[in-house]
C-alpha cells in the first residue's frame, strides 16, 4: 500500500501527540507534497515563538522531521500541481489543503496506482473522499 501523508499526520508523530495514525510505518510506500517541510517546520516555529517549545525541542522536532522526511517521496509544487489544485473542487478546501489534494491526484494519475489518503482533518478527509481517495486517519 502506497500512503499520502498530509502534514498533521506527520506532526502528530513529530511531536508525540495523542492517536497517531494507527497504520504509522506500516505501508509499502509514502509520498507527500514538498509542502509538507514548510507547513511542519512553520508550526515548530510557531510553537517556539509562543514558548511551547524550548530550544532542545526543537532541534529534536526538527531531526525527527528531517528523519522522516528521508522515507518520503516528495511531489514537486509544479505548475501543473499549482492549477489542478486552483480548479473547482466538490467540497470547500483551503488553500494549503488544495495543494496536497492536487499533488495526491497528479501523483495517483501519472502512476495508475492506489493511493490512501492520510489526514487527521475531517474537512480534509472530506474533500480527498470526493475525489475517490480511501481515507485514513479521521
Amino acid at each position: 500500500m502506497t500512503v499520502y501523508l498530509d502534514t498533521s499526520t506527520v506532526l502528530r508523530v513529530v511531536l508525540a501527540q495523542a492517536d497517531p495514525l494507527a497504520i504509522w510505518g506500516k505501508w509499502d510506500a509514502a509520498c507527500a507534497s514538498e509542502l509538507l517541510g514548510v507547513e511542519a517546520r512553520r508550526v515548530l516555529d510557531r510553537l517556539r515563538l509562543e514558548g511551547a517549545l524550548d530550544d532542545e525541542q526543537v532541534g529534536a522536532f526538527h531531526a525527527a522531521l528531517a528523519a522522516i522526511e528521508r522515507t518520503i517521496d516528495r511531489i514537486r509544487l509544479t505548475r501543473l500541481v499549482l492549477g489542478r489544485a486552483a480548479l473547482p473542487m466538490a467540497t470547500p478546501v483551503k488553500t494549503l489543503d488544495a495543494l496536497h489534494l492536487a499533488s495526491a491526484l497528479l501523483w495517483r494519475e501519472r502512476r495508475a496506482a492506489e493511493l490512501l489518503f492520510a489526514t487527521h482533518d475531517p474537512r480534509q478527509a472530506r474533500a480527498a473522499r470526493a475525489l475517490g481517495f480511501d481515507c485514513v486517519g479521521v
